[in-house]
């Protein structure tokens, strides 16, 4: 069994009067993938920043790699930060970047590497992601598919443990969708790193997931694959399915 390498214990979250997590809790095992799914304003984004220490919650406790960092002060906060990468979902690169700038950005900001050293490891990214020969194109330029790759690229720099994606799809027809799925597997496994997705995109994430937490009136509510989810006799989670999956829905293997 791989070591727990985020985990929630117990967490409440609310914004005034409205609850958003009430007491929620879960675990996520080093190099697994994690998917949080469900309706539209039921706290997915709220857990990622959480997690990533963006928002406290109001009780309860958040571990990453075992440090508690619901209470951390800023210095701890941005030194355990250093860990995650971040795909948001227009891919938010700089319009007066190049590609190549885009994706140095990271190593500029935060590191001291040699000049060579950076070219080397951005120009070994993009060509590992399908980008070599774009190093000089603008963002304008490319299609939002191949932003996304450039998104990821620039993610992946700091080589984190721990990636996040928000609703990583966004916008992209269904072909596109399936091309960053497999992408996603394929960086995933070459870079090793734990996976946390928060996406609409039922039944297709399933391909990428290890469980799937559907948020639900403030709670989650884990699945470790679609036939369980069907299975769910919660009323709330039967209509969730019936709206994005109905009765069939993809197998694991890309298709």
């Amino acid at each position: 069994m791989s070591a727990v390498i985020i985990e929630l214990k117990n967490v409440y979250k609310s914004f005034g009067s409205q609850t958003v997590l009430n007491g929620v809790s879960l675990t996520i095992e080093s190099g697994k993938t994690t998917v949080i799914a469900g309706p539209s304003g039921q706290g997915k984004s709220v857990t990622l920043k959480l997690i990533l220490g963006l928002l406290k919650p109001d009780s309860g406790q958040i571990f990453v790699a075992g440090e508690d960092i619901s209470r951390m002060r800023a210095k701890n906060l941005n030194r355990v930060r250093t860990r995650f990468g971040v795909l948001f979902q227009g891919g938010a690169l700089l319009d007066s970047l190049t590609v190549f700038d885009n994706v140095a950005l990271p190593l500029e900001e935060r590191t001291s590497m040699r000049w060579s050293e950076v070219q080397e490891r951005v120009l070994t990214t993009l060509e590992q992601l399908g980008l070599k020969g774009h190093e000089e194109k603008y963002p304008a330029q490319l299609s939002g598919g191949m932003r996304k790759r450039v998104g990821l690229a620039r993610a992946l720099m700091l080589q984190p443990e721990i990636m996040l994606f928000d609703e990583p799809t966004t916008g992209l027809d269904p072909e596109k969708s399936l091309e960053i799925y497999k992408l996603f597997m394929d960086t995933q496994e070459r870079f090793g790193y734990t996976s946390l997705i928060v996406s609409h995109d039922i039944p297709k994430i399933f391909n990428l997931a290890d469980q799937v937490i559907i948020v639900n009136k403030g709670q989650f509510n884990t699945f470790a694959s679609p036939e369980e989810l069907h299975q769910s006799e919660i009323p709330e989670i039967q209509a969730f399915v019936d709206s994005t999956m109905g009765n069939v829905y993809l197998s694991r293997e890309m298709e």
